[in-house]
């Protein structure tokens, strides 16, 4: 298991677990991030990721790619 921040781009993965406080972890599920569920990296900038999730594209931080373990 590594966090998304250390996915390959273009490679699409399952995501293993959702980590974070409660609040956290309620809303990246919202946003498509649940266990089980496929995500691809698109693009990085600087610690920044843009992914793709339940066929829509989510910018997120680097704080929050890295609770996200797959």
């Amino acid at each position: 298991m590594m966090p998304l921040s250390m996915a390959k781009e273009g490679e699409p993965n399952v995501i293993k677990k959702v980590g974070g406080k409660e609040e956290t972890r309620q809303f990246l599920e919202n946003l498509g991030f649940v266990t089980g569920g496929m995500v691809t990296v698109i693009s990085q900038m600087g610690g920044n990721l843009i992914v793709n999730v339940k066929e829509s594209r989510v910018a997120i931080g680097k704080d929050m790619a890295n609770k996200i373990m797959i």
